[in-house]
């Protein structure tokens, strides 16, 4: 008997409301933009995979080389009995903390794929019978309430999904991540860096394409979802740096001017050519901005550890006792 427990705390109607608004919202405001959660349907986490393994794509390998060194550092600087994984998907890269922790009692993965969250849950505790696992199917992006299990705790955000969200949804986010630890709890989180523009581009702009038919995936999932008429063909993938902003903008740029139907919206949206639909930011950071963004959140940040080419790092910050 393995010892699984799932907690539901979205109802199955909550992502086809949540995309309705995103698509109504996104498509009639100005810029145009659609959040870039909707890329992952099976057919676009089939395209990130493959992205992944792309020479241009070097966040997940980097990330991987930290977690592989520095697992027994991580590890041992938590001293975590509880491991919570936002947006943990496969938990592939998380294996490599779980090994490293022979005293942790409780995993707890957070996803909006029950599927995942079962096939991850199911792989794990075939390698490690004794451990404790209680997923949450739900949405890290709003507050969660955390099931009881042993302190301390390390809640963990991988990938750089971080740079995903803007200035003021991070703080929201991280505070909402305080919110859940007690003082002594950690966060520990990816975030991709600074570094030359034409490697972060290339990075969102493969000579293969794949990244391009991966942008596009996401009207091929408002099409199928709302019963849309986009056409792929119509719009080239486009990536950029923003300079001012420090980060790479992906976005979808109409070839022509068209008017895309979206039936279950009764909703007719009108492009001229080369307006663009943003489909996603990935904010790229300094130490010293981490640092600050934790600090505001009531996070000390008191690990930094980074991949051998320096491209991505992995920050350790700890809850903050409150103050009197």
């Amino acid at each position: 008997m393995t010892d699984f427990q799932l907690t539901r705390t979205l109802d199955e109607n909550a992502a086809e409301a949540a995309l309705r608004t995103d698509v109504l919202h996104g498509l009639t405001g100005t810029p145009k933009a659609l959040p870039p959660k909707w890329f992952y349907d099976a057919r676009g986490s089939e395209l990130f995979e493959e992205i992944t393994r792309l020479p241009e794509y070097y966040p997940t390998r980097a990330e991987r080389e930290i977690l592989l060194e520095r697992a027994g550092e991580i590890a041992a600087a938590s001293g975590a009995r509880t491991l919570v994984e936002l947006g943990s998907g496969s938990s592939e890269k998380t294996r490599h903390l779980i090994e490293a922790m022979p005293g942790l009692d409780t995993y707890v993965p957070v996803d909006v794929s029950e599927s995942a969250l079962r096939g991850a849950s199911d792989s794990l505790l075939e390698e490690h019978p004794r451990l404790r696992v209680h997923a949450l199917l739900a949405d890290f992006t709003r507050a969660l309430r955390l099931p009881e299990s042993p302190g301390p705790r390390l809640v963990v955000f991988l990938g750089g999904t971080i740079g995903n969200l803007l200035p003021p949804e991070r703080a929201l986010f991280l505070a909402s991540v305080r919110a859940m630890l007690s003082p002594g709890d950690a966060l520990l989180m990816g975030t991709d860096l600074v570094k030359d523009e034409a490697v972060l581009v290339a990075a969102y702009d493969d000579g293969q394409g794949v990244t391009a038919e991966f942008n596009k995936n996401v009207l091929s999932v408002v099409n199928r979802e709302l019963n849309a008429d986009f056409h792929t063909a119509d719009f080239e993938h486009v990536a950029v740096w923003n300079r001012e902003r420090e980060w790479v903008e992906m976005r979808l740029r109409a070839r022509s001017d068209l008017l895309v139907k979206i039936r279950a919206l009764d909703l007719v949206v009108p492009f001229t050519a080369g307006e663009e639909i943003l489909t996603e930011i990935s904010a790229k950071f300094r130490q010293e901005g981490v640092r600050k963004e934790l600090a505001s959140a009531g996070l000390e940040l008191t690990q930094w550890w980074t991949d051998a080419a320096g491209r991505f790092a992995l920050s350790l910050s700890v809850a903050h006792v409150p103050a009197g």
